[in-house]
């Protein structure tokens, strides 16, 4: 079996699953910071997927290969991290915790069947860790909560667990607590025993001190009826409260059907320095996670959209996968990561790879055959081979050319699509550049390449100010795709970033256009006169003609709008397009051999040049129609940021929450890091919307970068 050696030391052979009720999905979705890449590596450790756990500092860990996550000191991207415990195999999904990233978060959200939701001991719950779970309570994903980094110096525990419950609801109750007496271990609430990790992993189970059971009784009390409270057994909450000690293998089916469903959340204390609780969340994940089997598969139909059967995961059913990220390794190409959710991958198979409903995002629809030549487990960037991989798993694929992120991969005889997941809008541009006339080539593969993995970039090439524009969710966003085009061979640099205007006659004007030549015995001749009148904003363009007794004949106004029109669209001012006008053409001289439709189409372009040597000419500006929803603490500083970025606001609106929706319309110029600048503002917790409603009269004196 072929294998990478990994650089933390990973040798150990990937072994495929044959049944998908030994298969965990797990994404790690916490804020930047918490804990999540190095819990991964010390769960690795533990579970001996790897020699040693690597570290985030020193750049060695499993999850954080990209050489961006390296440098940023946080994770980028998602990744993925397989790890076997007893008869269950547990893939680990890695999420960045940065906003920017949000995207690779969803996905990973996509890929699993449940979360660990990693906080801080020490940190507190602030709002950018609030819009993390409200992510993952919008899919419905259940999860668990892991208070890591019981090692730091100022971690307390109790105080995180309020702070959660303040902020997730009820419904986060704790599992397990540190013991006392500065003891390294665990005690659990339900089992009421000691897991001591004085010597490390694996802890020993023993009695708890007399003294830690009282401590902990109420908490005990308290998760027993949060538990009792999911049960589908409606008697057992009355024999509860009357007295009798319910079966600990009654708690816990009760517990994995209340987690299952999303309704109740664990808590489990960690710190992957010393090990304590690693144990506790292997078994947890294995015995009261959901595996596949009770995880819902997304809605499919045919590509031409004709409703499909619903799937589940069973590995005889049929083939349908998903690609959940695409990379690019510098040795084998084009990696796709995949969740199979029916049928069964195998190497050496034709497949079909369809994508459709990502056009505005640049993602054309498509659909293509493919040959699968190997099936791969992914070990962070180490790739395993697999003979298989069944419903419920996930795999990797590489050299499938078309494939991109949120395409599904199917049999060719009865071809798939799965219903997208939502795609954050990304809303901060960034205008790239070749270096070189020779690096333009490189820079339009490299840029290809990203846009296909990354449905969060978007690509505009703006032929009015010959810009090259990437869409990107915030500057540590930014950062990455420049380095990633940067290492794939290109010298890119950036530039302000342009925006397209508008211009149109700020009164009537007049203007003559006379084209007249002889040479070689042909001659041309066309004279015209035209007046201009401004129309109100959006209306367009009109041209009428008022020509009298055959001045111009007919056969050739058509010649003249269409001479007009064309100089419109190129511009009379710094080439901005002319719009908002009505043209007449009120009289003019033909010759009855020398005039053309080519002459009459000159001397309408040169009269409409008149009209504006002779008239006023006013730069438009893009007004964009801007929604803001925020939570109301910020509404203030909000609406004196808009009003300062020349913003007028149209209305404020109640949204759920204790949150606000507020509507202006403001400048696209003014917009340009609005993104950067209203997450700093609200601390993360704001987000926007925005599209274009018209363009509107530039101030006198407003200068833009053109």
């Amino acid at each position: 079996m072929a294998e990478k050696q990994g650089k933390n030391g990973d040798t150990g052979a990937a072994v495929a699953v044959a049944d998908p009720r030994n298969v965990r999905n797990v994404v790690l979705v916490g804020p930047s910071g918490s804990g999540k890449t190095t819990l991964t590596e010390a769960l690795l450790a533990a579970a001996g997927a790897v020699g040693r756990p690597g570290s985030v500092v020193e750049g060695t860990t499993v999850c954080d290969h990209d050489p961006a996550a390296v440098r940023q000191q946080r994770s980028v991207g998602l990744a993925v991290a397989p790890l076997r415990h007893g008869e269950v195999k547990i893939n680990l999904i890695d999420t960045p915790g940065y906003a920017d990233f949000v995207g690779e978060l969803r996905a990973g959200l996509r890929a699993a069947d449940a979360a660990l939701f990693v906080v801080c001991a020490a940190e507190g719950i602030d709002p950018a860790t609030v819009a993390l779970w409200e992510e993952c309570a919008a899919v419905g994903m259940p999860r668990a909560v892991v208070i890591a980094r019981l090692d730091h110096q100022r971690a307390d525990v109790d105080a995180e667990i309020t702070s959660c419950q303040q902020a997730f609801g009820p419904g986060v109750l704790p599992l397990y607590l540190p013991a006392g007496g500065g003891k390294q271990g665990l005690i659990g609430l339900i089992t009421r025993r000691y897991f001591d990790y004085t010597d490390g992993y694996p802890p020993k189970v023993d009695e708890p001190d007399p003294a830690d059971l009282e401590r902990l009784s109420d908490a005990r009390n308290e998760l027993i009826e949060g538990i009792i409270a999911e049960s589908e057994d409606e008697g057992l909450m009355d024999r509860y409260l009357a007295g009798e000690d319910i079966a600990e293998a009654t708690l816990i089916a009760d517990l994995e059907t209340a987690v299952a469903r999303g309704a109740f959340h664990p808590v489990i204390p960690v710190c992957a320095t010393t090990g304590v609780g690693l144990a506790e969340i292997l078994d947890g994940i294995a015995r009261a996670f959901p595996s596949p089997l009770e995880h819902v598969p997304p809605e499919v139909t045919s590509p031409q959209g004709t409703p499909h059967d619903a799937l589940r995961a069973d590995p005889d059913g049929p083939l349908a996968a998903e690609v959940v990220r695409t990379a690019v390794d510098s040795y084998v190409g084009r990696v796709s990561l995949i969740r199979v959710f029916s049928g069964t991958l195998r190497p050496e198979r034709p497949v079909h790879v369809s994508g459709h409903g990502l056009t505005e995002r640049g993602h054309e629809d498509h659909d293509a055959n493919e040959r699968v030549a190997h099936v791969y487990s992914p070990l962070g960037v180490t790739l395993r081979e697999v003979p298989y991989c069944v419903a419920g798993d996930l795999c990797a694929l590489t050299k499938i050319g078309s494939a991109e992120t949120g395409d599904t991969v199917s049999a060719p005889e009865d071809p798939l699509l799965m219903r997208p997941w939502p795609m954050p809008e990304p809303l901060l541009p960034v205008a790239v550049v070749a270096r070189t006339r020779s690096d333009e080539d490189t820079l339009a593969r490299n840029l290809a390449r990203l846009v296909a993995g990354d449905p969060t970039l978007r690509l505009e090439r703006n032929a009015e100010t010959s810009q090259m524009v990437l869409w990107c969710m915030g500057e540590a966003h930014a950062d990455v795709v420049l380095s990633r085009l940067r290492a794939g061979g290109a010298e890119v640099e950036t530039e302000p970033v342009r925006t397209s205007l508008r211009s149109t006659f700020a009164g009537p004007a007049k203007g003559k256009g006379k084209h007249v030549k002889q040479s070689g015995g042909h001659g041309q001749y066309a004279v015209c006169d035209i007046e201009v009148e401004p129309l109100e904003r959006g209306a367009g363009f009109e041209f009428l003609s008022r020509v009298v007794g055959g001045a111009v004949p007919t056969q050739f106004v058509p010649s003249v709008e269409k001479g007009v029109r064309a100089q419109l669209e190129r511009g009379l001012v710094d080439g901005h397009p002319v719009v908002d006008v009505r043209v007449i053409l009120v009289d003019g001289k033909a010759h009855s051999v020398d005039s053309s439709d080519a002459a009459f189409q000159t001397a309408g372009s040169m009269a409409l040049k008149d009209a504006a040597a002779n008239g006023r000419i006013a730069l438009l500006e893009p007004l964009d129609e801007v929604a803001v929803n925020l939570p109301d603490e910020y509404l203030g500083a909000v609406l004196g940021d808009l009003s300062a970025r020349r913003g007028r606001v149209l209305g404020t609106e109640a949204d759920d929450g204790g949150r606000t929706v507020v509507k202006a319309e403001v400048p696209s110029t003014e917009l340009l890091r609005y993104a950067v600048d209203l997450r700093s503002l609200t601390s993360g917790t704001a987000q926007f919307s925005r599209r274009h409603a018209r363009f509107d009269p530039m101030p006198e004196g407003q200068v833009t970068a053109q």
